[in-house]
């Protein structure tokens, strides 16, 4: 079994966030995939390989909540993580019930968190690939 690539897919309406997770994705040592339009996300993801999404909550196109219902229905084991510039306790509620990982308030002015829950998120994935691969390894009876 072939572990995910170490690619993240961003997806946001604003060129400027879009930019800066990018550049911060990138410095930290990640690929990006950045995508303007939610639209796009499932064939981002499935062309990369990824298993992780950073998305917006508010875009025209699609709301950044429906978009995680949507992800996390078609594959649970997609990890998503919020971003939004609407400081409320719905927005985050709304996140957790729907499976998101963590949700971050914009503007990003410490962008530790966000690393933080990328690390997490990472380190969940390689738990669930560690625990393919065993289930694999025949077992030795003693």
């Amino acid at each position: 079994m072939k572990q995910a690539k170490r690619t993240i897919v961003h997806v946001d309406d604003s060129k400027v966030i879009l930019e800066m997770v990018h550049d911060l994705l990138t410095e930290i040592g990640f690929d990006a995939c950045s995508v303007d339009d939610p639209c796009r996300v499932p064939e981002a993801l499935e062309a990369t390989g990824s298993r992780i999404l950073i998305s917006d909550i508010e875009m025209p196109q699609m709301n950044g909540l429906d978009l995680l219902k949507r992800t996390k229905g078609e594959d649970g084991g997609i990890s998503v993580i919020m971003l939004t510039g609407a400081v409320g306790p719905s927005a985050v509620l709304q996140s957790m019930r729907w499976g998101a990982e963590a949700c971050h308030f914009k503007p990003l002015n410490n962008t530790s968190r966000l690393i933080e829950s990328i690390q997490a998120a990472y380190a969940k994935q390689n738990g669930w690939w560690t625990s393919l691969n065993e289930s694999h390894k025949p077992t030795r009876l003693v």
